[in-house]
C-alpha cells in the first residue's frame, strides 16, 4: 500500500459550492491521504460573496482562481476547474485528485480520472447527488469534518433530514463477502470492501471514530483481536457449535438422546428389575407343595 507521504494529492476546490469554514478541516483530512501539492480555489473573487475565502486563501497557501460570471446567474466555475484538472493529469505529475464540491457536474470528470488511474477523492455536503458520490473512490462529508462547537449557520434543512444507508444491512453484507472458510473476516478487508461498495462510507458518520469501535457495538457482530494478529470479525449467526464432550458422544452412540450421566441410572433400574423377578421365583417355588 502506497504510504500518504508518497501520495502528490491535487486539491481543486469549488469556492462558489463550498463555504470556506471549511477550508482547514478539509485539508487536515486530505492530509491521511497525500500531500496537497496542488491547492486550488475557483470562482468570481471579485464578489462579496467569496469573501470569506480570501483569508483562508493565503492562510493555508491556497492559490485563487479568477473567474468571471459571463452570464449573470449562471456558475462558469466548473469549466475552468475542469480545464485545469485535465492539464494536471496530462502533466503526469500526480497521483491523486480531490474535487471538493456538491455540484454534480464534476461525476463525468471523477469519472474520468479514475478511467486515468487515478485515485479520486470527493469532498461535498450530505446534499450530494448520489452520482457524484459513486464516481469517487471515496466520498467524505464535509458536515463530519465540522467541529461540533462551531456553529456557522451553513445546515442545510434538506441536507440534515437526508438518511445515511442501514448500517446493519451493509455491515452484514460486506462480513459475508470477506468471511473465511471459519466465518471470520478481517477488519480490515471489510472496511476495503465498505469503501468500494459505499464511497460515503465513513465510521464518523455513526458516531464512532474507527470501524473497530463501530463493529465492537454491534450486538450482531463478534470482535476478535488474536494475539499477534488482525483484527477480525464475523456474524454471531456464524459461531460453531460447541465440541460435545466424550462421555457425552458415547451416551449418544446407540442413537438415544439422553444425557451421558442418565446410562449409569437406566443400567442400576435393569439390574434392580432382574434381582425383583429372581426373588419373586424363589418365593414362589418355596411355597409350591411337596409331590
Amino acid at each position: 500500500m502506497t504510504e500518504p507521504a508518497t501520495v502528490r494529492l491535487a486539491v481543486l476546490i469549488d469556492a462558489d459550492n463550498v463555504s470556506s469554514s471549511h477550508s482547514a478541516a478539509l485539508l487536515a483530512e486530505l492530509a491521511r491521504y497525500g500531500v496537497p501539492t496542488v491547492k486550488r480555489a475557483y470562482g468570481d473573487w471579485t464578489t462579496q460573496q467569496l469573501s470569506g475565502w480570501k483569508g483562508e486563501l493565503a492562510r493555508h497557501a491556497i492559490q485563487p482562481i479568477q473567474q468571471f460570471a459571463n452570464t449573470v446567474g449562471k456558475n462558469s466555475t466548473d469549466s475552468a476547474l475542469i480545464i485545469d484538472a485535465m492539464d494536471l493529469l496530462y502533466s503526469g505529475s500526480l497521483d491523486a485528485f480531490a474535487l471538493v464540491s456538491s455540484d454534480s457536474d464534476f461525476t463525468r470528470l471523477a469519472t474520468r480520472l479514475r478511467e486515468s488511474g487515478k485515485t479520486v477523492y470527493g469532498l461535498g455536503q450530505r446534499k450530494t447527488p448520489a452520482s457524484l458520490q459513486a464516481a469517487c473512490d471515496k466520498f467524505i462529508f464535509l458536515e463530519v469534518l465540522r467541529d461540533e462547537d462551531e456553529a456557522d449557520g451553513e445546515r442545510d434543512a434538506d441536507a440534515e433530514g437526508d438518511s445515511l444507508p442501514d448500517l446493519r444491512t451493509i455491515l452484514e453484507a460486506a462480513v459475508r463477502s470477506t468471511a473465511q472458510d471459519d466465518g471470520w473476516a478481517p477488519l480490515g478487508a471489510v472496511g476495503t470492501y465498505l469503501g468500494k461498495t459505499h464511497a460515503a462510507f465513513d465510521p464518523r458518520h455513526y458516531g464512532f471514530p474507527r470501524l473497530g469501535a463501530l463493529a465492537g457495538a454491534q450486538d450482531y457482530l463478534d470482535l476478535d483481536h488474536p494475539e499477534g494478529g488482525q483484527p477480525r470479525v464475523r456474524l454471531r449467526t456464524q459461531r460453531q457449535p460447541r465440541k460435545r464432550t466424550s462421555s457425552a458422544k458415547r451416551a449418544t452412540a446407540g442413537g438415544e438422546g439422553a444425557p451421558a450421566k442418565a446410562a449409569p441410572a437406566e443400567g442400576a433400574k435393569r439390574a434392580a428389575r432382574k434381582t425383583a423377578k429372581k426373588s419373586a421365583a424363589k418365593g414362589s417355588a418355596a411355597s409350591s407343595p411337596a409331590d
